[in-house]
């Protein structure tokens, strides 16, 4: 059994219950993770509002890190003791253990800790889908990069910095408060 967190109606934060759920055991392309960490976005406020309409009762959450418990047949690059981090649907990581597809699982490196894994993952993989995929960027490309306070622009900057791409960053939402930043 996990403690895991439900909505059963949108509403406040004063809408979640902590119930006990069964977790099961991983089928085939899948993983059991035990949470020690989970991140905080604000897709996950916006399901739980009812913005995002979704079947109840619900687990919330989009991303969380910890320890694979479990793997079942067919999963190659994970392992029973691996530290791993997710973002990914559907929603359930409020708990603290859950069964979830491996493909949507990654390693978690030492050098990162849970917290970092579990608060990095949705932004990052934002970054990624904007620098590869909507407009891929090289080494000497220049980027106006608006909102680059936040986290997913702060790890916009560092990937920017990491591969030589000049990226102009602001920061603020109106323009008595705008800022230009560069790297």
């Amino acid at each position: 059994m996990a403690k895991t967190a439900i909505i059963e109606e949108p509403g406040g934060p004063e809408k979640f219950r902590i119930v006990d759920r069964e977790v099961g055991e991983p089928g085939p392309g899948e993983i059991r993770i035990r949470h020690e960490a989970c991140g905080l976005n604000f897709i996950d406020v916006y399901q739980r509002t009812g913005l995002y309409p979704l079947e109840m009762p619900q687990a919330l959450g989009m991303e969380a890190a910890g320890v694979v418990e479990a793997v079942g047949e067919g999963v190659s690059h994970l392992k029973v003791g691996d530290r791993a981090a997710y973002a990914s649907a559907p929603p359930g990581a409020y708990t603290q253990a859950r069964v979830m597809k491996a493909a949507q699982v990654c390693p978690l490196p030492d050098a990162i800790s849970f917290e970092e894994g579990a608060a990095m993952m949705l932004k990052g993989l934002t970054v990624q889908y904007l620098f590869r995929r909507t407009t891929p960027i090289a080494k000497g490309d220049t980027v106006l990069f608006h909102a680059a306070a936040g986290g997913v622009g702060l790890i916009a900057c560092q990937w920017a910095k990491s591969e030589g791409i000049r990226l102009i960053g602001t920061a603020g939402t109106d323009e008595k408060c705008q800022l230009a930043l560069e790297h």
